[in-house]
């Protein structure tokens, strides 16, 4: 049992969700009301809930604004390193409680719209979800945003402002239907619009080479428009920047093209200026080499690095103001890492800048690059790594090409020497790819383009040295690091699991929710029967929540006391959903076999999105609807098996899902995911793991203990290996009876009666060229889901194993992944200090006074360099 706390301690201890003070409530509820009427012009007589959610946005919104000015104002005074984080992908989700929880105002908040007659949670569904991201890496994103913040670094998060965000997934008779995400309609009240800072960014055109230099001439212009966001870090007033670019086109756009008669035209294709940050691509771990994604690449990054060069020159020292012209400090004040190749047009982009513009030699140019840059990478699946066709490159982006070709020229020149006579070697680290079209390898001009390569899990970083990037690492070792991925745990503890973080800060006070090496501090618990029946009655609670979800949105009635097996991810032939699905239908006959045995009952969940152009992963989607058809109304199976396919999977879904979840579906083939980050949501969250030895998989099972999690299949080896022998996919499917089984009723039509050969090409697959070796795991899969089963029927024993897994969850905080970043790569060091809080909630840290001063004075307004 814990320690009964002092009254002094008593007195310490704030709640995480914060206090709710009188004056807070007041203020708030005065600020509410205000914002109703002079921002929205409404009275509560007309007023719709949208506009109850807007005017509590606006109202917290309130409460960063000083804290915003001041962070920047305290960063422009100190001159600290900054960091730019280049994304193309930014998943933030929705925004209002991760502000309160930040902020300490959820209690306050929850009382101040108690008090005005308003339901808290109504409001929240309201604020449509920031899904500027496909998956993982842009979730990454955001939960380093929060990290950066959260650790008092001098960070800014730059990204394309998509007007529409990854598309909402229908079920339309068992199949994905998209629809445009049109998340902006309403307005976001979270943005800032900056046009002061718009900047030009070129394309096309042709290089001239004069006795002066090298000029870039007859571009067609596109401006981009920043939209700043504040990103507050945990209670400490830091509030960093995530600026997004939005496409303009000029004024003069094409007009000069046309005649009177053309001017309406003219006018209309402003469009295609504009196009370029009308959409996110929906892809995930796949390479679209269309025109306009390169431009949507160079696009943010041509932007961003305008706006870095602008900062790093006006900066302060002490109490002088001075305009930088040298850029040769620049890798000591800056720091940009390249969020995968998709930002890897920075690397010529900042050399052009430097030859061009700022009349720099190559080398100190290039070494100004290669000190400056970082790259991560995420993913080994070759047709996730992208190839830019060098023709597209001429016409989009001229002066770059010529600059990759010397970068290339310089490099090869470089191997030669190092490797005398080794052709070979020439041509596999060439930056340039020889055949029928030659292409720019992206990942290649990153690596030897950056001071610092690194994977996102242990087990990622030693593939790509010992296969993707071999050559490069043998070059270079010093380059390559490892940074295994991590979760934010405000977002995913704190915001999404409320009840679960009190369980833990009433045992190890609220001190882990910045230091989540603190978590293991509940190992002094696990046989702690008071300790072990708090969780399972907040698992329980979460799962009647999520039930009750279910059967308004699904209609749907399920057993809240099954086991709530999910796997949600984007649905991709690597992480096998169909490996799930086989175990479905084994399930599903045992049942029918033997209806009399004591199963344990399950509810199986599988969520995500399919991109629009994969085949194959729309066919999965499909299959697992016509399971769930058969399964669901079959009256001998009953509630012992439901399957469930979760429409629309997105971060707010995930925040609802995850803490409902008692296990955790990880099962991608060994050497294939990079590092997962939901596998990490899942286990802080109370879900056991049942996974192979993948991604950050490996490192759970160290941090928790290999006995604590469910670990099935081959290794990274034992992959290697049937490479080299073969896989035989018909060897297991004439070996196995239950599969053998469950593929000839997928084959037959049983869970297609209207259409037999639906799913051949699924079939077709699976027996003849799976690249992913679904029948290899399944025997051991099914053997690790009986034991799964088997120590359900202990709950005792299952939430122990619950409690080492959350006990294990301290390595993956991004708080530790940003502080290594900060530390290994970016000559960053972390800080916990608070910045003082503005006098008010809604003082930017100027006096009236100095302002009405300066106004008197007619001095002239500019574009401070803080911004």
């Amino acid at each position: 049992m814990p320690k009964p706390l002092t009254d002094q301690e008593k007195r310490k201890q704030i709640s995480v969700r914060g206090l709710a003070g009188v004056e807070n409530v007041s203020d708030l509820k005065t600020n509410f009301n205000r914002h109703l009427h002079f921002t929205l012009v409404k009275d509560r007589n007309v007023a719709t809930k949208r506009d109850y959610y807007f005017a509590l946005a606006n109202t917290v919104r309130d409460h960063l604004v000083g804290r915003w000015i001041r962070t920047q104002q305290h960063y422009y005074e100190k001159d600290p390193k900054r960091v730019y984080y280049l994304s193309l992908e930014f998943y933030m989700g929705r925004t209002l409680q991760n502000t309160m929880v930040n902020l300490a105002l959820e209690n306050a908040c929850d009382e101040a719209t108690y008090q005005l007659g308003l339901d808290m949670e109504e409001l929240q569904d309201i604020e449509e979800d920031a899904g500027l991201g496909n998956g993982g890496l842009g979730r990454l994103a955001a939960c380093f945003l929060d990290s950066m913040a959260s650790l008092g670094l001098a960070a800014y998060g730059y990204g394309i402002r998509y007007e529409f965000g990854i598309f909402n997934q229908k079920i339309v008779n068992g199949w994905q239907v998209e629809e445009a995400d049109d998340w902006l309609r309403y307005g976001n009240p979270w943005e800032k619009a900056r046009p002061e800072y718009m900047r030009p960014v070129h394309f096309y055109g042709r290089v001239e080479h004069t006795p002066e230099g090298v000029k870039w001439v007859d571009t067609q212009v596109v401006l981009a428009l920043p939209y700043d966001t504040p990103v507050p870090g945990y209670r400490n007033n830091v509030v960093n920047t995530m600026r997004l670019w939005s496409a303009k086109a000029p004024c003069d756009f094409n007009l000069k093209d046309f005649n009177v008669g053309g001017y309406i035209q003219a006018v209309l294709d402003r469009n295609l200026a504009e196009n370029i940050s009308r959409v996110l691509y929906p892809n995930d771990n796949f390479f679209e080499g269309k025109e306009l994604r390169l431009k949507q690449e160079y696009f943010v990054v041509a932007a961003t690095l305008q706006d870095i060069v602008r900062r790093f020159k006006s900066s302060k020292f002490g109490s002088t103001e001075v305009v930088r012209v040298d850029l040769s400090t620049l890798p000591d004040k800056v720091a940009i890492q390249l969020n995968d190749t998709h930002p890897a047009m920075a690397i010529p982009e900042l050399m052009r800048i430097l030859l061009d513009t700022e009349h720099q030699t190559w080398e100190k140019a290039w070494d100004i690059v290669t000190r400056t840059c970082a790259y991560t990478n995420h993913t080994v699946l070759p047709e996730a790594l992208e190839r830019w066709p060098i023709d597209l490159f001429q016409n989009l982006l001229p002066r770059h090409l010529e600059i990759i070709f010397e970068i290339n020229r310089r490099h090869l020149e470089r191997i030669a020497n190092l490797y005398p006579g080794d052709h070979d070697r020439l041509r596999r680290m060439s930056l340039v790819e020889e055949g029928d079209q030659k292409k720019i390898n992206m990942a290649h001009l990153c690596i030897v383009g950056s001071h610092a390569v690194n994977g996102v899990a242990r087990i990622h970083s030693d593939i790509i040295k010992a296969t993707l990037f071999k050559d490069f690492y043998e070059v270079d070792p010093h380059k390559f690091q490892n940074k295994t991925n991590g979760i934010t745990p405000r977002r995913w503890l704190v915001m999404c699991n409320p009840g679960l973080a009190e369980v833990i800060a009433e045992r190890i006070g609220e001190d882990y929710i910045r230091d989540l090496d603190q978590l293991k501090n509940l190992l002094e618990f696990v046989d702690d029967d008071s300790l072990i029946r708090d969780i399972a009655k907040i698992k329980q609670e979460n799962k009647l929540k999520f039930s009750a979800y279910l059967e308004e949105h699904y209609k749907v009635k399920i057993n809240p006391n099954s086991m709530f097996d999910v796997q949600v991810k984007r649905i991709h032939e690597y992480k096998r959903q169909l490996l799930n699905c086989l175990h479905i239908i084994t399930l599903y006959n045992r049942i029918k076999k033997e209806p009399n045995k004591n199963w344990t009952p399950r509810t199986i969940m599988i969520g995500g999105k399919a991109a629009p152009g994969y085949h194959t992963a729309k066919l999965i989607i499909r299959l697992i609807t016509a399971i769930g058809d058969i399964v669901n109304h079959d009256e001998v199976v009953g509630d012992r098996l439901k399957v469930i396919f979760l429409e629309n999977y997105k971060v707010t879904l995930a925040e609802k899902i995850i803490p409902a979840s008692d296990l955790s579906e990880q099962i991608s083939t060994a050497g294939t995911e990079a590092s997962g980050t939901g596998n990490m949501k899942f286990m802080l969250n109370g879900a056991l793991t049942i996974g192979t030895m993948d991604g950050a998989n490996v490192e759970m099972a160290e941090e928790a203990g290999e006995e604590n999690l469910f670990i099935f299949g081959m290794r990274v080896d034992d992959v290697d290996a049937m490479d080299k022998s073969g896989y035989d996919a018909m060897e297991y499917y004439n070996r196995i009876p239950e599969l053998k089984q469950a593929m000839d009723q997928i084959a037959g039509g049983y869970f297609s009666p209207d259409q037999h050969d639906l799913f051949k090409d699924i079939v077709n697959m699976l027996l003849h060229h799976d690249r992913f070796k679904v029948f290899a795991d399944y025997e051991a899969y099914i053997k690790c889901q009986d034991k799964v089963s088997a120590l359900y029927k202990n709950p005792k024993e299952w939430t122990k194993m619950v409690i080492h897994n959350i006990a294990g969850c301290g390595k993956f905080s991004s708080d530790r992944t940003i502080s290594q970043y900060a530390r290994e790569i970016w000559g960053m060091e972390p800080s916990l200090e608070r910045i003082p809080p503005p006098t008010s909630a809604f003082t930017s840290g100027y006096s009236t006074k100095k302002i009405n001063v300066n106004l008197r004075n007619g001095l002239k307004t500019r574009n401070l360099p803080y911004n």
